[in-house]
């Protein structure tokens, strides 16, 4: 969908939600795995039906594995040829996350600084 700021904050939410929502879920499919049993559910029959990775070996599988594809050392070349203070990269462009508000008031503050004096505003002169 689009990127505004009400579908990035929902977005942001949902994640919120499902980590923590996260133990409460296995807890209830042990649960329910162990109806006719009072205690523990038997791994065997968890391990077939859900796998059960903790989220930082997946992160470190997803590195390593990136790592072989890339050959290098993980990083992206992107980042290496962005400007820090203004965000442009080498062809003018802002990242693609910025929204058009956030990079017309960059470009507004670049052009300010470049001219030394600022964009006179409209309005009655008294």
């Amino acid at each position: 969908m689009a990127k505004s700021l009400r579908s990035k904050w929902k977005r942001k939410m949902r994640a919120e939600k499902r980590k923590k929502n996260a133990p409460k879920e296995l807890a209830r499919l042990k649960q329910a795995l162990s109806l006719d049993k009072k205690g523990e559910a038997d791994m065997t029959d968890l391990q077939e039906i859900a796998t059960v990775v903790p989220a930082d070996k997946m992160k470190k599988q997803t590195d390593v594995q990136m790592a072989e594809a890339e050959g290098d050392d993980g990083k992206m070349d992107l980042d290496k040829m962005r400007n820090k203070k203004t965000l442009l990269d080498e062809h003018g462009q802002y990242p693609a996350w910025m929204g058009q508000r956030q990079a017309k008031k960059l470009k507004g503050k670049r052009m300010t600084k470049k001219s030394g004096k600022g964009k006179k505003k409209k309005g009655i002169a008294w």
